[in-house]
């Protein structure tokens, strides 16, 4: 397919986005990053929550010749991204996923091989199976977007290691231009985004974080009985709806108890209930049907409720890059809203406890590396999860911890294969859990 001409102004942009999108003027960096990928480059666009990130990949996957695939990382927000694009007239948009029926997959690839589709949507997990890679080859896309980038450094290490491997998808489709997306990246973050995703002649834009309608304050307990009941009631007297956020899923449960014995309407939400009630729980929130939602990090990531009032914490967030996401859910309508969290010190030890979780030991890395030498061909990570008797996230860990060092190469179907020039397995055990410490360290520091 043609590329698109470098001589692609900004008033031909504007003029896009007037007629495609509705859009009397775009929002800074909009604009800089739709510009940057027209002439080529790689983008990383860190942009603040509600400044409309969604409409750089659909402005420049529908002036950019060619498909767009757009990584997106949860169902729900994959549906919602369809859903929105379907009022635009920025072109065809399916999700490919788990919900949809073998038909249904049929059907999308065949409009992708027709020229017929725009923009589809895809978990990294996809990428397992083959047919999705094979397709997407075929159909050469143009663009490749990675939306909440941030992703690849909070969840790549553990439970979503597909995220790592991306880098590896975007090489074996030629390398279309890249961009990634974000409301908050510390430096190093920014830098492991660009280095998973292999990134090249790339532009980093950064705009600024501030919301001026949502007001911070911090509140500082000695005991936490007394901090919980403060909480219990700020809530009650604040304008609603609103989130809380807690550490863990007992924590969400018995809030969400006391503020219902005092009249509030609430619900909790977190990983441990079953997706129907999880979807039932959001659902009842976004629509009015409760008050406040009192939820882990489970819940959060593309939610776009403009008339929260407020986000309270009752433990500090693992990150300020996580408390700034969750805050972010407040005031998108720009009225007043407030974030509010309440401290205490041992929450601390907490996120401590979290963040030190999900390790692996020297013995583990031998074991998994030690399967990896002995095989000539690929190995997928279930046989490597029966022949080793660890654990699907122990696994995960491993190898992104063996492929740091060089003893294994992930390919882009998730499938590995030990390195040609891998270093001898103890070696290579031990400077994998010297990764690991440092990796730790990181995650630790953010803490402090």
């Amino acid at each position: 397919m043609a590329q698109q001409p470098k001589s692609m102004t900004m008033e031909k942009i504007r003029q896009a986005a007037k007629s495609k999108l509705g859009y009397d003027a775009l929002r800074a960096g909009q604009e800089d990053a739709i510009a940057s990928l027209l002439k080529g480059h790689d983008v990383l666009a860190v942009m603040p929550t509600g400044s409309g990130k969604s409409a750089i990949y659909q402005l420049a996957g529908a002036l950019i010749p060619g498909a767009t695939v757009v990584i997106s990382p949860l169902l729900a927000l994959q549906q919602d991204q369809v859903e929105a694009i379907a009022e635009q007239t920025v072109g065809e948009a399916v999700a490919v996923n788990s919900t949809v029926t073998k038909a249904e997959r049929k059907e999308a690839f065949k409009s992708l091989a027709d020229d017929e589709l725009e923009f589809i949507f895809l978990a990294p997990e996809q990428f397992n199976n083959p047919e999705t890679l094979e397709r997407l080859q075929k159909a050469k896309p143009s663009l490749f977007v990675i939306d909440e980038a941030h992703c690849i450094s909070e969840w790549g290490h553990d439970f979503r290691p597909d995220y790592l491997r991306l880098g590896a998808v975007i090489d074996s489709l030629g390398h279309p231009r890249v961009l990634a997306l974000t409301a908050t990246a510390a430096p190093a973050v920014r830098e492991e985004i660009v280095e998973h995703l292999n990134m090249r002649d790339y532009e980093v834009i950064v705009q600024g974080f501030d919301r001026p309608n949502i007001w911070l304050e911090v509140r500082r307990f000695e005991q936490e009985a007394a901090k919980e009941a403060a909480l219990i009631d700020q809530v009650v007297r604040a304008t609603k709806p609103g989130i809380v956020y807690a550490a863990t899923r007992k924590q969400t449960e018995a809030i969400a108890e006391a503020l219902v014995e005092r009249g509030v309407e609430a619900i909790a939400y977190h990983a441990g209930m079953k997706t129907s009630d999880r979807e039932e729980a959001q659902a009842a929130f976004m629509d009015d049907g409760a008050a406040v939602i009192v939820a882990t990090t489970a819940f959060g990531m593309g939610i776009d409720k403009p008339n929260v009032r407020f986000v309270i914490h009752h433990t500090i967030s693992d990150s300020v890059d996580s408390y700034y996401q969750e805050i972010g859910r407040a005031g998108r309508d720009d009225n007043a809203a407030f974030a509010l969290l309440f401290y205490c010190a041992d929450d601390l030890n907490i996120r401590r406890f979290l963040a030190g979780s999900g390790q692996v030991d020297v013995d583990q890395v031998e074991q998994v590396a030690t399967v990896i030498q002995a095989q000539d061909e690929p190995l997928d990570r279930r046989s490597l999860k029966e022949q080793t008797g660890l654990s699907q996230s122990k696994v995960a860990t491993v190898l992104n911890h063996l492929e740091a060092v060089g003893l294994v190469e992930m390919l882009p179907t998730g499938e590995v294969v030990k390195h040609e020039t891998a270093p001898n397995v103890g070696d290579a055990a031990e400077a994998a859990i010297q990764a690991q410490e440092r990796y730790q360290n990181h995650v630790r520091s953010r803490l402090e």
